[in-house]
């Protein structure tokens, strides 16, 4: 059904935009959008400062002159122009920005404490009466909660570019080797400590060889958010106890967790590099095959298990439920509602144009900019899309001008995943979904954990030092005392006070 609405809204969007061009000399918007645009001059000029994302641009092609940004220009009649600062120093560079007096119309920014701080010394315009008479689809399409954390003082400051993927990790294991071993897909935390052993101990692969581990994890505890939500809780993820919210780091369980993963690492469970595993090496092992079962990403589908399946056609992987711990608890942590903030500097004369701009982004021109254009990027066969994956991936910059205002949007994101092949990318995304331990904690940054973020993140190094046995499990309960005195009670106490306005106040600053 959801399909069915996709395809609907895309047939009446289409016909509109072939009515459009009738008016144009009969040329196609993706043929006309790769020819350069001049702007008359009675366009409104905009400029913005956005970020690349990483991405880049095809040869002959910059920010300022491709077939997206020109099919924007073209279908708001703006005179666009795009200031991309190098990524490594992008908020140095909106400071010097903000500083110099010579302000773009749009900023956009992925840091919420920048703009906190911005908000607070009234560096940005209120934006309230544009969107309610230019900015419909934003309206429409972006939940109170998010416009809730744009509004200070009952105003809105930013207009939000939300997270549409809410979750990242899930378990996946070798059904072969399972298969070879005799075993069932674990579901208890049991189960796995079980496949786990047998993955390491009873040559799974059945090559004759010790070679294979039981579970593989990143550097930094990276990859383990699973055994984790077997005990309830996620590292760095605020969680209620009783009227307060607490860390989840500072927490019983955490040190639960911990023992559980140190006994496994001490008897040659778990792979023993795996302080040193940065992804490159973490990719490579589940590449070559040593890896039975692991923590993947939703996208790792297309990744490291096919690759793997490519070395070895025997191999065979199929997602895992989370495991569940001794009190019946699972899951994984989430992802923050609001990826990016867009901001209008005070003294801009056209601020309704750049709300008419986000609106476009979001409503008219979102498939466009999301899917790529139909007959270059995509097209339907059999009722399906189809991705040409080479025009994919060369065109992947358009995100550059999407996602300053991405919404959630089920039945297109399906659409577009299902059309990058059987990898099952929006099934793992549904199951992530349905196994969020959320943080209770979604405020601004507090001044506090600007302050202390980088020290008590230190502090949690000691855990892979747990997890090794260098340091008895005992140390976790040093660990808690010095990251409550070492900012974490400065910390918890701004997070409290946040979270009893927000209930106070209902969910409004």
């Amino acid at each position: 059904m959801e399909i069915t609405r996709f395809n609907c809204r895309w047939i009446v969007r289409m016909i509109a935009l072939l009515m459009v061009a009738a008016t144009a000399a009969g040329c196609s918007d993706w043929e006309r959008a790769g020819q350069p645009v001049t702007a008359p001059q009675s366009r409104v000029a905009i400029s913005m400062v956005i970020n690349d994302l990483g991405m880049e641009f095809p040869d002959g092609s910059d920010e300022n002159d491709n077939p997206y940004i020109n099919y924007i220009k073209e279908r708001t009649g703006l005179d666009l122009q795009v200031n991309i600062p190098p990524q490594e120093v992008y908020e140095e560079k909106l400071n010097v920005i903000m500083a110099s007096g010579n302000l773009p119309d749009l900023i956009h920014t992925f840091n919420p404490v920048w703009f906190d701080e911005y908000v607070k010394k009234g560096a940005f315009m209120p934006l309230d009466d544009y969107i309610n008479e230019f900015g419909q689809d934003l309206k429409e399409l972006i939940p109170d909660e998010a416009w809730d954390r744009m509004r200070y003082d009952g105003k809105i400051y930013g207009i939000p570019s939300l997270t549409d993927v809410q979750g990242i990790e899930l378990m996946y294991v070798r059904k072969d080797w399972l298969d070879n071993l005799g075993l069932q897909p674990p579901k208890t935390l049991d189960e796995y400590d079980k496949v786990m052993r047998a993955f390491a101990k009873e040559d799974p692969d059945r090559n004759g060889l010790n070679d294979t581990m039981g579970l593989i994890l990143l550097e930094d505890m990276g990859r383990a958010a699973p055994f984790f939500g077997a005990f309830g809780v996620q590292l760095n993820s605020w969680v209620a106890r009783g009227v307060k919210l607490v860390n989840g780091s500072t927490l019983p369980e955490t040190k639960q967790a911990l023992s559980f993963l140190a006994k496994l690492y001490q008897e040659g469970v778990v792979d023993p590099e795996f302080p040193l595993n940065r992804n490159n090496a973490f990719i490579e092992k589940i590449e070559n095959g040593k890896v039975g079962m692991f923590s993947a990403t939703w996208y790792d589908t297309r990744g490291p298990i096919a690759a793997s399946k490519k070395k070895d056609p025997k191999a065979e992987w199929i997602p895992l439920e989370y495991p569940v711990g001794p009190e019946g608890q699972s899951g994984v942590y989430n992802k923050d509602l609001i990826r990016g903030y867009n901001v209008v500097p005070v003294g801009k004369k056209h601020p309704e144009e750049v709300v008419k701009l986000l609106n476009f982004i979001v409503g008219e021109g979102r498939e466009t900019l999301k899917l790529g254009f139909e007959g270059e990027i995509w097209s339907m066969e059999n009722g399906k899309m189809v991705t040409n994956f080479d025009e994919h991936d060369k065109h992947l910059y358009r995100g550059i001008y999407q996602s300053l205002v991405d919404v959630i949007d089920p039945a297109m994101a399906k659409a577009r995943l299902d059309s990058l092949g059987d990898f099952h990318l929006y099934d793992n995304l549904q199951m992530i979904e349905h196994n969020l331990i959320k943080n209770e904690f979604y405020g601004i940054p507090t001044p506090a954990m600007s302050k202390y973020a980088g020290h008590l993140a230190e502090l949690e190094r000691i855990f892979t030092q747990i997890v090794m046995g260098i340091v008895p499990l005992d140390s976790f309960d040093t660990f808690v005392d010095e990251w409550y005195r070492e900012g974490g009670e400065e910390v918890t106490a701004e997070v409290n006070q946040w979270y009893e306005a927000r209930l106070s106040a209902g969910g409004r600053r």
